[in-house]
């Protein structure tokens, strides 16, 4: 016969008041984790007890009943309900739903106390999103949420636009086949199919972490940090309908602007809009653009032009200003460490004083109709005019309006042209010129190692040109010894062409060169100290010689520096192998072979002077078998092998990130390790430096080469 099998009787459950409940000394809980008690006795109060205490009736001395009870499972509702009755706001024999647990029951206190704590099952975070998402559909406020649950109204957010994540990666991240943090990741934007495609991508190729993943979702918008964005100011850019990737996971710089053509098109519409409100200065012509490239005002006359004279108020102004200034510098001058509220108040007082320097420059107004002005954007996201340009071709007619005699009846000027009156500006309106975006190369897949396209060397060589040039700038002995090796050269080797002094330096035009390089550390040093100088040399030319008689020799030498790197020609050019005007493989080869001794005279190193491999600038430009022996050169095998797999233009990227910091410079950068002599070449194939040699008439790895760039005119 069966044994029957015994039934389980489960703890009794009644309503005890609280002046009846102590807290008993088996509770395991020792150490304070979680919700606050305080936030645990709001929420008490706000929808009552959800979960009964655990206790056990307390026994006298003879096994009695004392009709006191202990609570050893619940201690954080019983310390929350104890504070209640504190604040008066539950009476002390108010009933308390418990379960009671019989006294002669062999299982321990301690036991029940651990059993409650450790059975716990914490709530799957995604159940959380998708249960703060449900609160959200009950038409709940973020704040309200928030005040529910007692967390901030940002961690509110990211649950629910974790819930808004792809439904297909939500059930992936349910089954663990994803991590919270890439979860995070796939947050940033709200395309699920965008979102599945790059899951689907990542995961098959094991190139999945978190920030990997961000910067797939977001290669195709643009950084609010970007001058382009910060120009047209993201509220602008939403307000037009523009999307706004943000990150809440990560610090994301403001975010990312998805829609690029909305913002190139709010670019334009605005600096034509400021480009319109110039015009009515006068000026003859007016280009436009984001940016110009380095160079862009070669060849230009500049107006001179004096500062806007200051008002009594703006005068009065600026020596406040001043005065404070220097007051707060000289208190804190031997002070170990400034104050923040002085740091903040220096800073401010800095930036008004900057814009007294900055004011607008005032300009003849006979010579505004014959000159120009450019208008771009600098790396601040600023608006950046350019006044007083005037072309070649103006220089004529500039010149006969200026020298006409004025009529003595009218008081008009009177000369061949009808451009405009003395002093007021023509009724001609200016020419807008908007710059056309720059093409893009297409994208090459091919592995083969083949010699680096022409415009990407001529490119590489001016980023070195501009840094050569600074160096040498900055070396005035070794400017001197240049100067007088081409004159030796000049006097001595007959090797001169016509002149007076049968000596000079002629600065060297960039005819090819990188969207980058007018931002470059190099640019911005050379321009600073250009307009250093400028502010000093006198305008008239007996002035000038008078001026040079006077300086020092220190600044003499300085000066001098600054005059002859202008001048200095790293740039790698195509050779001209049929006698053509460009350059020959022997003349390049010279070249060459004095830019590395120049560049140890003056200790250069590319690293330093700021230039870091990225996709733009070489990565993206050279072949797969280019990048991974950039990579494999720089960081190892071992790093090689991590992107061999990869498209292009997802290796290229990085290679990019694993080259940072790894001082990693492409051939047309090095410092040669040996110099040839440059009378010792047999062949032109022989002679060139391995990244140009190859079959000239072969395929290119990129859109670019084969171009044929004109000839500079600087040797």
């Amino acid at each position: 016969m069966a044994k029957a099998v015994q039934k389980i009787k489960l703890s009794s459950s009644r309503d005890i008041p609280f002046n009846k409940l102590v807290l008993a000394q088996s509770n395991v809980r020792r150490i304070k984790a979680g919700i606050s008690i305080e936030n645990l006795a709001e929420d008490i109060a706000r929808r009552s007890l959800l979960q009964s205490l655990n206790v056990r009736a307390v026994l006298d001395a003879d096994g009695q009943e004392t009709g006191m009870f202990e609570v050893p499972a619940g201690g954080r509702r019983y310390r929350a309900l104890e504070l209640l009755v504190k604040q008066k706001r539950l009476a002390k024999t108010g009933p308390v739903p418990c379960i009671v647990t019989d006294a002669d029951t062999e299982i321990s206190a301690e036991e029940d106390s651990l059993a409650e704590n450790v059975h716990r099952v914490a709530l799957h975070p995604l159940d959380q999103f998708r249960a703060f998402q449900t609160l959200r559909e009950q038409r709940k406020s973020e704040e309200e949420i928030a005040a529910i649950f007692f967390v901030s109204v940002g961690v509110v957010k990211q649950r629910l636009r974790l819930a808004a994540v792809s439904a297909k990666l939500l059930d992936v991240y349910a089954d663990d086949g994803m991590s919270l943090e890439q979860l995070m990741a796939f947050s940033v934007t709200a395309d699920h199919a965008r979102q599945e495609q790059v899951w689907e991508n990542v995961n098959r190729s094991g190139y999945d972490e978190p920030y990997q993943i961000r910067r797939v979702l977001t290669e195709r918008a643009v950084q609010a940090s970007d001058k382009r964005a910060r120009f047209v100011g993201v509220s602008a850019y939403e307000a037009a309908g523009g999307n706004v990737l943000r990150d809440l996971f990560e610090e994301d710089g403001g975010g990312w602007l998805e829609d690029i053509a909305l913002l190139e098109r709010l670019v334009a519409e605005k600096l034509r809009s400021e480009a319109e409100t110039i015009a009515a200065e006068g000026w003859k012509w007016i280009e436009v653009a984001p940016s110009f490239p380095y160079g862009y005002d070669h060849g230009l006359r500049r107006l001179e032009s004096e500062p806007a004279d200051l008002t009594v108020e703006e005068q009065a102004s600026l020596d406040a200003l001043q005065a404070e200034y220097t007051a707060l510098q000289e208190k804190y001058e031997d002070a170990d460490e400034i104050p923040d509220d002085v740091d903040t108040r220096l800073g401010e007082l800095e930036q008004a004083l900057a814009a007294f320097e900055e004011r607008p420059h005032v300009f003849d107004a006979e010579a505004i109709p014959h000159a120009g002005v450019f208008v771009s954007i600098d790396t601040d996201g600023m608006l950046h005019v350019a006044r007083g340009y005037v072309r070649r071709e103006d220089e004529a007619t500039f010149g006969a309006t200026t020298a006409a005699e004025p009529d003595t009846e009218t008081g008009a000027a009177t000369s061949g042209t009808n451009d405009g009156v003395q002093g007021v500006p023509p009724a001609r309106s200016s020419v807008i010129i908007m710059a056309s975006e720059r093409p893009h190369a297409e994208e090459e897949d091919d592995d083969a190692i083949r010699p680096l396209p022409d415009r990407l060397v001529a490119e590489l060589t001016a980023h070195r040109t501009l840094a050569l040039q600074d160096a040498v700038a900055a070396h005035p002995h070794v400017a001197m010894t240049a100067l007088l090796h081409k004159l030796c050269v000049d006097a001595f080797h007959r090797a001169y062409g016509p002149g007076c002094l049968e000596a000079g330096v002629r600065h060297v035009q960039l005819s090819a060169q990188a969207p980058e390089l007018k931002e470059s550390a190099s640019a911005r040093s050379i321009a600073a100290r250009y307009d250093a100088w400028k502010a000093d040399v006198p305008a008239d030319e007996a002035a000038l010689w008078d001026w040079l008689v006077a300086l020092d020799d220190a600044s003499r030498f300085a000066l001098l520096a600054h005059c002859i790197s202008g001048g200095v020609n790293a740039l790698v050019e195509k050779v001209d192998r049929h006698d053509g005007p460009g350059i020959t493989a022997h003349g390049l080869q010279r070249r060459l072979d004095q830019v590395d001794r120049l560049a140890r005279a003056v200790g250069l190193d590319m690293v330093e002077a700021g230039w870091r491999p990225t996709v733009d600038n070489y990565l993206g430009r050279v072949t797969k078998g280019r990048i991974l022996d950039a990579v494999r050169e720089a960081r190892g095998e071992s790093s090689a092998q991590l992107i061999d797999h990869l498209k292009k233009s997802e290796m290229a990227k990085e290679a990019e990130r694993l080259l940072e910091g790894a001082g990693w410079l492409p051939e047309p950068l090095r410092l040669a390790t040996i110099s040839l002599a440059s009378d010792s070449l047999d062949s032109p194939a022989e002679s060139l430096p391995e990244f140009l040699a190859g079959d000239d008439e072969g395929e290119s790895a990129d859109a670019d080469e084969g171009e044929r760039l004109p000839p500079v005119a600087a040797e």
